[in-house]
């Protein structure tokens, strides 16, 4: 009788079964869909930024001088650095190729965008861009990655 009884408590059934079932669901999707997501959605935003910037260049050299504001460095200096950097990384991301390279190159430009440029925005920048590449970073870019690839072909000749 005991047995049952722990049997029963520890698989309940009717809708706490269906319940606690349902609350499990989310396990069995593969992290690497969730890097390959994550990396995709990042990398859209930072390329597109890098394309606005540089559809207009002259713009983009008078936000850095004007707006943007960054100590220490020449607006003609940064502006380059930045769209550089949001395409480089924006790439890498998206193939997963060095893709954490890539990572640290765009939290980067996170940082500077958060300490000297929109402060205030601190939470969007958590939110939308730093969690995301941070998972990038500590977990790699996943199994859909041209890192995990070249990982199994070095990995052989090793």
């Amino acid at each position: 009788m005991t047995a049952i009884r722990e049997y029963s408590s520890s698989t309940p059934t009717g809708l706490i079964g269906l319940y606690r079932r349902a609350l499990k669901l989310p396990e069995h999707i593969s992290l690497s869909i969730v890097q390959l997501a994550a990396r995709i959605a990042v990398a859209h935003v930072f390329w597109q930024s890098a394309q606005t910037k540089l559809a207009s260049w002259p713009v983009t050299v008078q936000l850095f001088a004007n707006e943007y504001n960054l100590p220490f460095v020449d607006p003609t200096i940064a502006a380059p650095l930045a769209t550089a950097a949001e395409l480089t990384g924006s790439v890498l991301l998206f193939l997963g190729l060095f893709s954490r390279l890539g990572a640290l190159m765009l939290l980067g430009v996170v940082a500077v965008i958060q300490i000297f440029v929109f402060p205030e925005n601190w939470a969007e920048h958590l939110q939308q861009w730093a969690s995301l590449l941070s998972l990038v970073l500590a977990r790699g870019a996943g199994a859909f990655s041209f890192d995990r690839l070249a990982d199994r072909v070095f990995s052989r000749s090793a």
